[in-house]
């Protein structure tokens, strides 16, 4: 069994909102659990149960009670839960009155604070000027924001009226954000006037004039002052401070528990993206689960996410208000005006849980920063990773070079389901690798080839059993063909996620990659997170990318790098990198070949596009190359001489 990296203290263990939740079940209903893993068998046995049990713990505000938990509980597509209640969810986000609600740091900009009050009053302004404007229930109203307070304003005056909300980055192109608005029809658009990156402003107001050509049914356009010319000059917009009128009171109007909240997209790179609805209720009550329970985040806490509005850690973030802790939101690139430039941040505002990418985490082990050295993280109790596979490696840094007395929570889930399929376990141990538990409430197996479950074998990553969080429907989707489409096709009645994962002996899962994008020598699958691992430890290797090209019947496993300034792919350092992935992994797992490229795609939320390199160099047409954040890098990847032999 492995050694487990971290473990917390009794103290810590004693004090965890965990700990309480389980006292809460004791007192109440008589319930004993002493480890995570009894607590967890019970929740996904008598799940029902389990999520009334989080519904009295969290205190959830509803002007009329629910009447049944969960109705079709055996039908993943069709189950209902908390039938009956009426609710809202930016009332829940707004309830608490006192201390910092916001931080916004921007590039080159001092941080700006929001209190809880203010954060109530500006949204009650904005409400009341959404009202004004003809926005009702269902209407929706979209962002294309930077992770900036008025974002955050917008989102929750949309919600308190009822309306739906979404949101894109402002680097999505406008094709990319007409492939998503131009589904869901916005009546609203909120914009910043530019953003920040890399000490550069880029504006976005030219994108805006080309994208509400093609949106005829946005009424109005409103430009936030951020960065960039101030001017005004597209038709049918105004500015935000014109546009807010003032109010000091807000009707939050009472809905369903299923009410639409958020419209989320997939990520676009193999088709039109999808466009998932996600209700209120279910919304809320997951996010408070993870948050509070999985995360132990407390109303004294300062939370911290790298994240843009397009993708939803923004969303699972601000969230955060219902705890009535400080969110801190940053806006730029986190290694401007230096790569500890997210830790000054920390160190500043006295961050207590920090989340960014398994991408950042390597790559600021690869310039060699040591944040706990150099900066004051005395507040800091947590450390979360997504987007990707975390590797060995970077668990070992995070505790050697940030925190040795840190909880590293590596978290997988998605947009599918805004929130995470495994997360943390504040009372448990963390393992080098893996994600330290399955998420409450949620029945998470992994299948072999076979469709049997399997504990200690790689397979797909499936829930077994429905939970609050599912999309309510995907936009436009007549009889729910497309959402039956996306989970349900190869197991019926199972949400099949497209993980390739594995349940370990501690019960905690590792994830290998996206199942679609797992290579496949010799018939056996291979995730590409193993060889991404022992890629990664060579210092003159700055990125990387593994996909399959089929080749002489089989498939063979082509492993492209990108290389540091001044390093070159000599014969020495490939046969390295082969002896040592065939010593730490498998002789299947050794590269064909190893190609040195000039830059690797990713999506614009910062995950590698293997599937759509494999694409390219198997002369396929890539769509939807505006869900990039660098498309050009697809063409370095077309017509690779050493792909032909």
């Amino acid at each position: 069994m492995k050694k487990a990296l971290w473990y917390p203290s009794e103290e810590r263990k004693r004090n965890a909102n965990m700990t309480q939740y389980m006292n809460f079940l004791k007192e109440k209903y008589d319930l004993n659990f002493s480890v995570y893993d009894e607590l967890y068998k019970w929740s996904i046995d008598k799940r029902a149960d389990f999520w009334a049990s989080l519904w009295d713990f969290f205190h959830i505000k509803a002007s009329v009670p629910y009447d049944t938990v969960l109705v079709n509980p055996d039908d993943m597509l069709e189950s209902k839960w908390f039938q009956g209640a009426r609710l809202n969810f930016a009332e829940h986000l707004l309830a608490h009155k006192d201390g910092t609600a916001l931080v916004f740091k921007g590039e080159n900009q001092p941080a700006v604070k929001m209190t809880y009050n203010t954060l109530y009053n500006d949204v009650a302004s904005l409400a009341t000027s959404l009202k004004n404007a003809g926005v009702g229930l269902n209407d929706r109203v979209a962002g294309f924001m930077p992770n900036m307070i008025e974002t955050v304003v917008a989102m929750l005056a949309t919600a308190s009226i009822g309306a739906i909300w979404s949101s894109c980055s402002p680097d999505f192109g406008i094709k990319g954000v007409l492939d998503r608005f131009g589904q869901i029809e916005p009546k609203i658009l909120f914009t910043a006037n530019g953003y920040s990156y890399k000490g550069k402003t880029i504006d976005s107001l030219s994108k805006i004039a080309g994208i509400i050509k093609e949106l005829p049914t946005v009424e109005k356009v409103v430009v936030v002052p951020y960065a960039g010319k101030t001017d005004v000059t597209i038709p049918g917009a105004v500015h935000y401070k014109d546009f807010v009128g003032e109010s000091q009171t807000i009707t939050f109007e009472q809905l369903p528990f299923d009410h639409p909240l958020y419209i989320l997209y997939t990520s676009g790179t193999t088709g039109v993206p999808k466009c998932m609805v996600h209700g209120a209720g279910g919304t809320l009550l997951q996010h408070l689960k993870e948050l509070v329970l999985h995360t132990d985040l407390k109303k004294d806490d300062t939370i911290f996410y790298f994240t843009t509005c397009g993708w939803m850690m923004w969303n699972w973030l601000i969230s955060s208000l219902a705890v009535g802790a400080t969110v801190v939101l940053f806006d730029g690139n986190p290694f401007y005006p230096d790569p500890g430039a997210l830790f000054d941040l920390a160190q500043t505002e006295g961050i207590s849980i920090f989340g960014t990418s398994a991408k950042y985490l390597s790559e600021i082990e690869k310039v060699g920063l040591k944040p706990g050295t150099h900066y004051d993280l005395s507040k800091l109790k947590a450390v979360l990773s997504t987007g990707s596979p975390l590797s060995v490696e970077n668990f070992e840094y995070v505790y050697r070079d940030i925190k040795k007395d840190v909880q590293l929570a590596s978290i997988s889930g998605g947009s599918d389901i805004i929130s995470c399929f495994a997360l943390g376990n504040p009372v448990g141990g963390v393992f080098p690798g893996e994600l330290q538990c399955r998420g409450l409430g949620m029945k998470v197996e992994v299948f072999d080839e076979h469709g049997e479950s399997v504990k200690t074998q790689k397979g797909e990553l499936v829930c077994t059993a429905s939970f609050p969080s599912q999309p309510v429907c995907f936009w436009k989707d007549e009889n729910k063909q497309k959402y039956n489409h996306a989970y349900f096709d190869v197991y019926p009645g199972v949400w099949l996620h497209g993980d390739f994962a594995e349940i370990t002996e501690n019960n905690g899962m590792i994830i290998y990659g996206r199942s679609d994008a797992t290579l496949n020598p010799g018939g056996v699958r291979i995730g590409t997170a193993e060889i991404y691992r022992e890629v990664d430890t060579f210092g003159e290797v700055v990125d990387s990318l593994v996909v399959g090209q089929p080749w002489e019947n089989d498939v063979r496993v082509i492993l492209f790098v990108k290389l540091r300034e001044g390093a070159a792919l000599t014969d020495e350092l490939v046969k390295k990198m082969k002896t040592t992935i065939r010593s730490n992994c498998s002789p299947r797992h050794v590269p064909a070949k190893i190609i040195p490229v000039a830059d690797i795609p990713y999506t614009i939320s910062g995950k590698k596009v293997e599937i759509a390199v494999r694409k390219v160099i198997e002369g396929k047409p890539v769509y939807n190359r505006d869900a990039l954040a660098n498309p050009d890098a697809l063409d370095i990847y077309k017509d690779i001489p050493e792909l032909q032999s």
